[in-house]
């Protein structure tokens, strides 16, 4: 078989997201909406495609993104999305070939990690990446549960931001506003780059099952023109009937605000909508303080998962690219056998203000592949933790403990949104 791989064309478009759609069981988007915004999003110098002569047979994305990291800094990564082979083109290396040049496209980008959410996670690891964001999903039983708001400093409990509805795609620039404004404060989170907004607040009917069409409140604080958004949320009613009455789902698809009081106030007013007896969410950080503010934790349906899949393309630039929690200075020895010019030892000295990563001779510290770094990279997973998985070796004594320590974030890193 000779295949030919290549950058994408505009022109070959149409084709090329056919194959993702038909890899992916003919269901990737449901309206010529959704699909016109796939388009727009598409960063065709940086989408690759393998052709077997006119038919397109694998299919390769990488969408820009400011990813955001510990310390509150945003590094240029690359959104890996869009890769699919095609059945009849199975276990003849087109994936490989696809992943092998992405990579190092990435690295010419001078962009250090690359991004992705996985189908299936087991077909990733191979090139390097590794779990570096989990998700918390939630169903909450609220004719059993209710949700606590705390009260704001010096208010008596009655300073609560006002809510109101308002059409979605009227209240797109207030959401962004917020949204934006949320991206430094924990690792994982996206900067939305233009045309992403679209993709949250597309609503067509064929995707809903079942539910309402989305629904949307904004929270406010202030009168008249000094009246300021402080949290939204985003969500569908999926209305049920039983011979005792309603049993309504209030399906989430995003709550995000400035403060405590916001976020606990929008998170009640969820709860206690008429006719619903549940409040279902699939993605939510997992230090998510609903957990906390429910009045019965066990009747609140919780599971975690994996999320954002991370790959750290250059070490050094990637590492010296964070802040660390405690002071460190530690000598990785990586293995990296898909990207060999990560592979030997690496220097890390940093604490919260910045940090180097550079290349030395001097004697190893920790031992690990490149894939468990990326794993602690955001800091949802502890070199310790990997260690007592038999992943990481701890060649100084102290040295694990130094480096969870500084690796660690104080909030959990989170993916809000797919790609």
């Amino acid at each position: 078989m000779t295949t030919d791989l290549r950058v994408l064309e505009a022109s070959e478009w149409d084709r090329w997201f056919g194959t993702l759609e038909r890899a992916f069981g003919g269901a990737l988007v449901s309206s010529p909406e959704q699909r016109e915004m796939w388009r727009s999003v598409t960063e065709y110098e940086r989408s690759i495609g393998v052709w077997d002569g006119d038919e397109c047979v694998g299919t390769a994305g990488a969408f820009t993104f400011g990813l955001s990291v510990p310390g509150g800094g945003v590094v240029s990564a690359a959104g890996v999305t869009m890769v699919s082979v095609a059945a009849t083109h199975r276990r003849r290396g087109i994936l490989t070939s696809m992943m092998r040049r992405q990579l190092d496209d990435v690295r010419a980008w001078g962009q250090s990690v690359a991004l992705l959410t996985a189908s299936e996670p087991e077909i990733y690891g191979r090139f390097g990446y590794g779990v570096g964001t989990r998700q918390l999903s939630a169903e909450i039983d609220t004719s059993r549960v209710s949700v606590k708001v705390p009260s704001a400093p010096g208010d008596g409990g009655d300073g609560g931001p006002r809510l109101r509805y308002v059409a979605p795609d009227d209240a797109r620039e207030a959401i962004e506003s917020v949204y934006a404004r949320l991206v430094a404060s924990r690792p994982g989170m996206l900067e939305r780059r233009p045309g992403w907004d679209r993709k949250l607040l597309i609503d067509p009917p064929e995707t809903r099952e079942g539910a309402s069409a989305l629904q949307c409140v904004l929270a406010r604080r202030g009168e008249g023109d000094d009246a300021e958004t402080v949290g939204y949320a985003l969500f569908r009613i999926k209305p049920t009937w039983d011979s005792a009455g309603p049993k309504g789902t209030v399906v989430v698809d995003q709550v995000a605000a400035l403060d405590p009081v916001t976020y606990a106030t929008v998170w009640r007013f969820l709860a206690e909508i008429d006719l619903t007896s549940t409040v279902s969410a699939s993605n939510l950080p997992v230090d998510d303080p609903i957990q906390f503010l429910v009045s019965d934790v066990r009747r609140a349906g919780l599971r975690v998962r994996d999320s954002l899949h991370v790959r750290l393309v250059e070490v050094g630039a990637a590492l010296a690219a964070r802040a660390y929690q405690a002071p460190v200075d530690v000598v990785f020895e990586v293995d990296d056998a898909f990207c060999p010019w990560n592979e030997g030892r690496w220097r890390l000295t940093g604490d919260e203000k910045g940090a180097s990563c550079e290349r030395t001779a001097d004697a190893a510290d920790l031992s690990l592949s490149v894939r468990e770094l990326a794993t602690m990279y955001l800091g949802d997973t502890s070199p310790a933790a990997l260690e007592r998985a038999g992943l990481v070796r701890e060649l100084r004594p102290g040295a694990l403990t130094e480096a969870s320590i500084a690796f660690a974030s104080p909030v959990a890193p989170w993916l809000p949104h797919g790609f």
